[in-house]
């Protein structure tokens, strides 16, 4: 079980958050600048059109890692013998729906979010690129989802569209950007995921990340940051 402190300046300050979401929602392409990289991402689905609206994927609960945690590169992927292996990080900004909903417009759709975290959606690329169905298998390895380091109240972040996120590999800063150049804002997002699913409490959606991304090795050490949140770092190992 994966517990996250809540920074907070009301009645749940102190007191820690239970990541347990029936469903993880994450989006594609959502910052134009990752875009604009598709030639060297290089995945099927991905190119350089604006999507109409939000591109949606699911990532399973087992892919779930606190801070300090190690992200594990699958044996299992290892074994396909691809010629040129790739698994990369992404940072992402992710949040937690408050209460079961449905239909939500976006101008109501702050009061269904509980707080905002760090997320990185780890990507084994070959099996993205290669499977039939899409990206489901190559996004939900076991500790393909480090998030954390911390839960924030969303009354307590000043402008969640408009935050610094940058990720930094074994100290080097590899991606940098801000919320604000998100093409389907937080409230935009939340509403059309509630027009396809009924969402419950504590469920996820990561809002898709910055161009940067880039492949992980055994050995490194990869940081998440985002204004207002904090730190998510992880090492990385081979199974």
């Amino acid at each position: 079980m994966i517990t996250l402190p809540i920074y907070s300046s009301g009645a749940d300050s102190g007191r820690t958050y239970i990541v347990a979401p029936s469903k993880i929602i994450a989006l594609g392409m959502n910052y134009r600048d990752h875009i604009a990289e598709s030639d060297t991402v290089d995945v099927q689905g991905f190119n350089k059109d604006i999507p109409q609206e939000p591109v949606l994927f699911p990532k399973t609960p087992n892919v779930l890692i606190g801070a300090e945690q190690p992200i594990v590169i699958p044996a299992f992927a290892r074994s396909y013998g691809f010629e040129d292996f790739r698994v990369d990080y992404e940072a992402e900004l992710a949040f937690f729906v408050l209460d079961r909903c449905k239909d939500i417009e976006p101008d109501a759709a702050w009061q269904h979010i509980y707080g905002f975290t760090c997320f990185n959606d780890v990507s084994q690329r070959n099996i993205q690129n290669s499977d039939r169905s899409g990206w489901f298998r190559g996004k939900s390895f076991d500790t393909f989802g480090p998030i954390g380091p911390c839960v924030v109240r969303r009354e307590d972040l000043a402008d969640p569209g408009e935050l610094k996120i940058e990720c930094r590999l074994n100290g080097k800063t590899v991606q940098s950007s801000t919320t604000l150049y998100m093409i389907f804002t937080i409230p935009e997002i939340l509403s059309f995921v509630s027009r396809n699913f009924t969402l419950e409490a504590g469920d996820l959606i990561c809002t898709g990340t910055p161009s940067g991304v880039g492949p992980l090795q055994a050995g490194d050490v990869v940081e998440v940051e985002i204004e207002g949140i904090g730190i998510l770092r992880n090492p990385v190992r081979e199974e």
